[in-house]
């Protein structure tokens, strides 16, 4: 997972981007009708979103929340991991774990 870290290493200004918020028109509608505007906020909700709704946005047949991370956030590292996440659980661990290093690298 070094390695990983390491290969996917990205400037103060790229991580800023990736932490900001979306344009209005962008934000992510969750099926239980809270709203993301950006990786702060999809963190949060993950941990408190109930099992039958990260089932609705993640499953065999899509995975919203990775798409929405490669397609609107940019942050193609986070929407692969997302894209790997098995559980609500994964997916949480995922966007915390990018979170945190994000911010490391605007500080």
């Amino acid at each position: 997972m070094a390695k990983d870290s390491k290969s996917q290493e990205i400037s103060k200004e790229q991580a800023q981007k990736f932490l900001s918020k979306v344009p209005e028109e962008n934000v992510f509608w969750c099926y239980d009708g809270r709203i993301f505007k950006d990786m702060k906020e999809l963190a949060e909700g993950l941990v408190k979103m109930p099992d039958e709704v990260f089932a609705y946005h993640a499953n065999s047949e899509k995975n919203d929340f990775s798409n929405w991370v490669r397609d609107v956030i940019k942050d193609e590292k986070l929407a692969d991991d997302l894209a790997q996440a098995t559980n609500k659980a994964q997916a949480a661990g995922c966007v915390a774990t990018r979170l945190t290093y994000l911010i490391v690298q605007v500080t």
